[in-house]
């Protein structure tokens, strides 16, 4: 065989191998949409005050929802929360799925050790781009004493990174509880 030709299977060999990749890619962020849709709608039946917004690929469910207050955070603002982040791998999540969080109580119900005290306390972040991109969007819009669900997939997640304990390709809950904004 000419190498020419050899080259040219190898590329179309490759291309092939990265198609299949992206479906298959597709696949599972198509089916971590059903699942963030089902958590949504279990939840709403909870609470059919909670309101929905949707921004990019980020959904943000809030349960107690301050609308009457005149600022909401926007990109450069700072926010102060508490937050619990679980993997989704079904309509529902667990303590099983938890995979970080600054709340004691919380990581004390899902049997974590808790003698480094250091990592349970509020955090502040801010809204930029150094955020991952599920949260810096389902954050944008946050009202002081919000409480809600940020949830996005693997694609505004980490993608196709592990980080720690979060698998790659991974869909994301993130249960927030905003203490305070500062736009300033």
């Amino acid at each position: 065989m000419k190498r020419s030709t050899l080259i040219f299977v190898t590329v179309l060999l490759l291309a092939g191998i990265g198609a299949c990749t992206k479906e298959a890619q597709k696949a599972t962020y198509d089916k971590q949409i059903n699942y963030i849709e089902s958590f949504i709608q279990n939840q709403m039946k909870l609470d059919t005050t909670a309101t929905l917004v949707r921004n990019g690929g980020s959904y943000r469910l809030t349960l107690h929802d301050t609308l009457g207050l005149k600022d909401s955070l926007r990109p450069g603002g700072k926010v102060a929360l508490y937050y619990a982040c679980f993997t989704l791998t079904s309509g529902s999540i667990n303590r099983t799925n938890l995979v970080a969080t600054n709340l004691k109580s919380i990581a004390s119900q899902a049997g974590w050790n808790l003698t480094d005290t250091t990592r349970y306390k509020l955090d502040t972040l801010v809204l930029n781009d150094k955020l991952v991109k599920g949260l810096e969007l389902g954050l944008n819009g946050v009202q002081d004493q919000d409480e809600a669900f940020i949830l996005f997939t693997g694609e505004n997640g980490f993608g196709n990174t592990e980080r720690g304990t979060i698998p790659a390709r991974s869909a994301l809950v993130y249960a927030v509880w905003i203490e305070k904004i500062d736009n300033d």
